[in-house]
């Protein structure tokens, strides 16, 4: 079970580490489209969350404080699909969809995150294949 515990956190982090990287490789690229969004300060928001997603992720990838790189995970989701895909201010009906699709994508993924959250803390470092065991208690 350790193992497709393992392989389960490899997939499900590999969304957070290639944005991470594209977020600190390629911010001038995506600097208009955060401007676009009302917001200032792009670069900067931009690196900050790459490093954010690419904190959170590492910890789940390695099992350090796996229960704390769930909820930075879903910390950084919920601002991103509120911000950023909010298709409700949108009246283009195929951008709709498509902003819609990415908005409920984050949404699934916070859902995830707290589930695992808890379930990494309640089952603690029977887990297995962890540096860590979790940092919370929720026996």
């Amino acid at each position: 079970m350790d193992v497709i515990v393992l392989i389960g956190r490899i997939l499900f982090v590999a969304i957070f580490l290639a944005s991470g990287v594209a977020h600190l490789t390629q911010t001038r690229d995506m600097e208009g489209y955060v401007v676009s969004k009302g917001l200032s300060r792009a670069s900067v928001l931009i690196q900050a969350s790459g490093v954010w997603m690419l904190v959170g992720g590492l910890m789940v990838l390695f099992g350090v404080w796996m229960d704390l790189g769930f909820l930075i995970l879903a910390a950084f989701l919920i601002p991103a699909a509120l911000l950023f895909h909010a298709f409700w201010d949108i009246d283009d009906p195929q951008l709709l969809n498509v902003e819609r699709a990415h908005f409920m994508k984050n949404i699934a993924l916070v859902g995830a995150c707290l589930a695992l959250f808890a379930l990494v803390a309640h089952v603690g470092s029977d887990l297995g294949l962890t540096i860590t065991g979790p940092l919370f208690d929720l026996d």
